[in-house]
């Protein structure tokens, strides 16, 4: 079996796959597009880092391809979507740059406070501006941290070994999950106002985090760090707020386009310290991470053993075969749940009804933990460790099955509470592989979950439907199908819109602003 290497990866990963006779190890890294689709054609395994970009049109060049192992986290840089439809694994290795992610978030804050690499330039050009290099102590100043995941927290754990307040915003999280930590979980406003140093430790991203509007929240002279993903901040946006004073620093260690233009103004300004992204850049992370996806691919090649996949669970092919359309639905409700419920997620119901439920349905509902996840954590979780993921947020998991049908041969529940809010969800299966939802709450419907959807909640008027379909058409997005559910006794609609491209937010905000319209969530699947 061959296995081909198109990144740089560090020699001990290497190492795994020459020391087995029956693999072949082909180290190829720095190839054109044109090149690796030649070096794949007769691939079994393809291990990357960051800088391959597996496409389609890569997958499609790649006939015996079966597994794509990513030394690292992100996931930016693989279409899964393709990947799964050809039936191939992917795995990522979810935890192995926490450390030095965090120490690096750390670092910046301390350079940024004492502007440290400015006063290193200048005595490299032979002056001496004691003065001008004057910093600010970060003792008993306080620290924002927005996202208190798994980097998040171990950020906040050494800011406050160095004395500093620790305030958290994770609308995913609870104050139950983040326990006695020393962190102060808060509303984002309420930290953008308090804070004197924000870090961001977040997945990327629909829409800019820290925009105009946040930066006017902001406390005078606050200072920035992102060692996350590039386009959480809005990169004009801050260079307005440190022309204007509002941002007295920044340290960027991401951005919207990498590398940036020569000519990216952040770059020359003086109170910004960038560093190529280089949060994961450890000799440690990256003979860690690189040993471990080794290791998951042969194990996946050798004996068919799955680990850390974000596209597989942990079971035999011939199970998997059986379980696939139910785990596709599964995923597709959790983070259908999680896009439309608003606040950290406490409990979730899983219930089988009907034929399902005479299969082994933990899986099942590993996918849909998964799918609830995705969308708060990005490529950390992934069908292993989701239902820790979802344990440490301190959501409670219960599931049942119940072998008599109701109107459907086979049938997924799934509730969801937040707060006093609680949705529920139905699923099912038409033929052998199509996934539907069949529910949402009190409403009946049809709709297949995929894509860029529109979920909206309106008033049943005459004429209300139409002016939703003229006001998107009119920002020249095409409605791909429309499923409505209706609540005659009530007067209400629910309408679920699938669009060829994702919704604008203008388009949305025109949405919302229409008469009887009372909700529109944006919804990616």
């Amino acid at each position: 079996m061959k296995v081909l290497i198109s990144d740089n990866l560090h020699p001990d990963g290497i190492a795994v796959f020459e020391r087995h006779p029956s693999i072949a190890v082909d180290v190829r890294p720095g190839l054109s597009p044109e090149e690796l689709k030649q070096a794949i054609r007769d691939a079994d395994a393809l291990v990357i880092r960051s800088a391959t970009k597996v496409t389609a049109d890569l997958i499609q060049a790649a006939p015996h391809l079966k597994v794509v192992g990513r030394a690292g986290t992100g996931l930016d840089n693989v279409d899964i979507s393709a990947a799964s439809k050809r039936g191939i694994v992917v795995m990522n290795t979810p935890g192995g740059n926490t450390i030095t992610t965090a120490e690096h978030a750390i670092t910046l804050l301390l350079a940024l406070a004492r502007n440290v690499p400015q006063a290193a330039q200048s005595m490299r050009e032979g002056k001496w501006e004691k003065k001008k290099f004057q910093g600010t102590e970060i003792f008993n100043k306080t620290l924002g941290i927005i996202g208190v995941g798994r980097i998040g927290s171990v950020v906040a754990a050494r800011a406050l070994g160095l004395n500093m307040r620790v305030l958290g915003y994770d609308p995913f999280i609870s104050k139950e999950a983040v326990g006695a930590t020393g962190i102060e979980l808060v509303s984002l406003d309420e930290l953008l106002a308090r804070s004197d140093f924000i870090t961001i430790h977040t997945p990327k991203i629909k829409e800019k985090l820290l925009n105009r509007e946040a930066f006017r929240k902001m406390k005078p002279g606050v200072r920035l760090i992102n060692c996350a993903r590039g386009g959480l901040i809005d990169e004009q946006a801050l260079l307005a707020a440190l022309q204007e004073g509002q941002v007295a620093g920044a340290a960027l260690d991401v951005f919207e386009q990498e590398p940036p233009p020569p000519d990216f103004p952040l770059r020359r300004h003086p109170n910004v310290i960038c560093t190529p992204h280089l949060g994961a850049s450890t000799e440690e992370a990256q003979a860690n991470v690189s040993l471990a996806i080794c290791e998951q691919v042969l194990e996946y090649l050798l004996h068919g053993t799955i680990m850390n996949a974000v596209n597989a669970p942990s079971l035999s092919r011939e199970a998997l075969a059986k379980l696939r359309p139910y785990l596709t639905l599964a995923e597709a409700m959790g983070s259908f749940q999680a896009q439309l419920t608003e606040g950290a997620i406490t409990t979730v119901t899983v219930s089988y009804v009907g034929e399902v439920s005479k299969l082994d349905t933990q899986p099942l509902t590993h996918s849909i933990l998964k799918g609830l996840l995705f969308p708060v954590v990005g490529d950390e979780v992934n069908y292993v460790n989701a239902p820790s993921m979802a344990a440490n947020r301190g959501i409670l998991v219960s599931e049942e099955k119940i072998a008599t049908s109701e109107d459907f041969a086979t049938l997924i529940r799934l509730s969801v509470r937040a707060g006093m809010e609680e949705n529920s969800l139905a699923g099912t299966i038409f033929g052998k592989y199509e996934p539907r939802i069949v529910r949402i709450n009190k409403f009946r419907l049809e709709a297949i979950p995929e894509g860029h959807m529109l979920f909206i909640y309106n008033t049943d008027r005459p004429g209300v439907i139409g002016a939703i379909g003229t006001t998107i058409g009119r920002h020249n997005i095409n409605i791909a199908r429309m499923t409505v559910g209706q609540e005659k006794e009530r007067g209400q609609n629910i309408i679920l819109l699938t669009t060829d491209t994702p919704v604008t937010p203008e388009c949305l905000q025109a949405v919302r602003d229409l008469e009887h319209v009372a909700q529109a969530i944006p919804l990616e699947l």
